[in-house]
């Protein structure tokens, strides 16, 4: 471990070969908190790159395996946290929006780490379990086109590294490679990230990763999720090329709303947030939770424009559909938890 934090500390990138060995280092219980904390610190102070984010990646997935479904195009809108809005679920009610329209979803999530609520609390809060295995997953995926998959569960081979997360209590590479170790074989996906200067490196990564199609994007205000407060930065990957692009509400047809209005609360609150938003309730958090469902559709190819998409994560609402998604996964878990 102590070359690759030597190489870090002396702002040398590490090739993609390297990084996953440094992330076999860090998986090895054997190896020191302390070692794998300054490390992580050294990634951060230095900026990550494309191969390094890639190659844990892939440490990270020779250890979690691969989930099998024969669900096909699907998704994750995974974002990375970090971005320290205290935003609402936004993400995680977008998932069963994104469903609710025909989109697969295979939803990455944690506890709260950096932020005050993540999305495993407010699902857990719901009725959601976190425990699902893989035959479940599947079955959900099949035949609901939604799942929820726990990160400490599905990577418990690295739970000193999640120690060492913990304990630094920052955002760390591992925010940025969150998302891109979704067990689920996906075909798009869509990453909102914390920090504007690593669209492009994230949009490379998830292209090394075998994403064929996705979006990354930070909102206004340096958010990990699609804003409306202003001005957005997106990045499309498609048939290999990478477009960046901006987006602002008003060209959507959106109003102009500050990041402080949709702040949120604990597991309780969020969660009726959560519910009045799939109820059908007209709100800023609706508008939101469209905004970024929209795009996720977009990313999947499911529509050709953002506005398209914005139109139908509004059917996805409006028809229940989406609300329906929800209560199949809490119905889901409260007849396999009685099993």
């Amino acid at each position: 471990m102590r070359k690759f934090i030597e190489l870090a500390e002396q702002r040398i990138h590490l090739t993609e070969t390297e990084m996953i060995e440094a992330g076999r280092c860090m998986f090895d219980t054997e190896t020191p908190q302390e070692d794998i904390q300054q490390f992580l610190l050294a990634l951060k102070e230095k900026g990550e790159t494309s191969d390094e984010i890639s190659g844990l990646v892939r440490a990270v997935k020779e250890i979690a395996g691969t989930y099998e479904t024969t669900a096909e195009n699907i998704i994750d809108n995974c974002g990375t946290g970090g971005d320290g809005s205290q935003s609402f679920n936004i993400s995680t009610c977008a998932a069963f929006v994104i469903s609710g329209a025909g989109i697969p979803v295979a939803k990455h999530g944690n506890r709260s780490i950096s932020s005050k609520t993540g999305s495993a609390d407010v699902l857990e809060h719901l009725g959601v379990r976190l425990d699902f295995n893989k035959d479940e997953m599947k079955e959900l995926l099949d035949e609901h086109h939604i799942t929820f998959l726990f990160a400490p569960h599905v990577h418990s081979g690295i739970k000193n590294v999640m120690k060492a997360r913990k304990a630094l209590g920052v955002p760390t590479i591992f925010n940025l490679i969150g998302p891109l170790t979704n067990p689920v074989q996906l075909s798009s996906q869509m990453i909102g990230i914390y920090q504007r200067d690593m669209i492009h490196t994230m949009a490379l990564a998830m292209k090394k990763t075998g994403r064929k199609r996705g979006v990354v994007l930070n909102g206004a205000g340096h958010m990990d999720e699609a804003s409306l407060a202003g001005t957005n930065y997106l990045a499309l990957l498609e048939d290999d090329q990478i477009k960046e692009f901006t987006l602002h509400p008003e060209d959507l047809g959106l109003s102009v709303i500050p990041n402080e209005d949709i702040k949120g609360g604990d597991s309780v609150e969020n969660a009726k947030i959560l519910l009045s938003v799939l109820s059908g309730e007209d709100s800023v958090y609706r508008q939101t939770v469209v905004l970024n469902a929209g795009i996720a559709l977009f990313a999947a190819g499911k529509t050709s424009s953002i506005k398209d998409g914005i139109k139908e994560a509004e059917k996805s609402i409006d028809s229940k559909a989406a609300l329906n998604k929800l209560n199949k996964l809490i119905e889901f878990s409260q007849k396999k938890a009685v099993v």
